[in-house]
């Protein structure tokens, strides 16, 4: 049975760090491309990093760039989001998903709230 199973979140105050973690079974996740989307009340789901197969081009959405950090491990089928110099628009549910062609499959999220 396939699972994407995301865990990390939490409240956090600006400025703080938090590392997101996406535990996936049941496909081969070594082959699957790896994405991170937040989604915040009222607004589309938006698109936060990428990283391939290999684990070596990681991507961000310019609103990221340069403080989150996209990985993966692919013996632990696990990925990873650290998230740091939180600012409260970052605050959202985190999705993790994994894409392989027709083959799309999502978490169902952890909240991080980020709030002084």
């Amino acid at each position: 049975q396939v699972s994407l199973v995301e865990s990390g979140g939490g409240l956090v105050q600006p400025g703080r760090s938090l590392r997101l973690s996406c535990a996936a079974s049941g496909f081969s996740f070594r082959n699957f491309l790896v994405n991170w989307y937040r989604q915040a009340p009222g607004k589309p789901r938006q698109w936060v990093a990428a990283i391939d197969p290999a684990g070596s081009v990681p991507t961000y959405a310019i609103s990221v760039e340069g403080r989150f950090t996209i990985s993966r491990d692919n013996d632990k089928n696990a990925a990873y989001l650290q998230m740091n110099n939180l600012i409260p628009e970052d605050a959202a549910v985190y999705l993790c998903n994994a894409n392989l062609g027709l083959q799309d499959f999502w978490g169902r999220g952890t909240q991080v709230t980020v709030s002084s």
